[in-house]
């Protein structure tokens, strides 16, 4: 699983003038280390996270990885029948919610 692109964060992009330590953390300790861990691949961290993001109702963040999936190799298909499948374990409100911002993304981008 080495051959995938290295991911990073924008910790420093975003917050880094503004709260230093949560932008170094972002950065160093969530990209830098954990998503570049070679267990495994950059796809399916990015599923995982979409389904965390989605049970969890954190449609803030939830875009953002929408859009990492696709760029980690995650269709467009993939990700709505994962939202589907979490919607049925994590709750209806959660799942509506995730695919308005996954709609949103994906016809804004056609």
């Amino acid at each position: 699983m080495t051959d995938q692109p290295k991911q990073l964060g924008g910790g420093r992009k975003m917050f880094g003038d503004f709260a230093p330590k949560l932008a170094e953390l972002t950065d160093d300790v969530l990209f830098e280390d954990v998503w570049n861990r070679p267990e495994l691949s950059a796809r399916d961290r990015s599923l995982i996270t979409v389904a965390v993001l989605t049970a969890g109702g954190n449609t803030a963040q939830l875009g953002f990885h929408l859009g990492r999936a696709i760029e980690n190799g995650v269709t467009q298909e993939e990700l709505i029948e994962a939202i589907t499948h979490v919607t049925l374990y994590a709750g209806w409100p959660q799942g509506m919610s995730a695919m308005g911002v996954a709609k949103q993304l994906f016809t804004d981008n056609k």
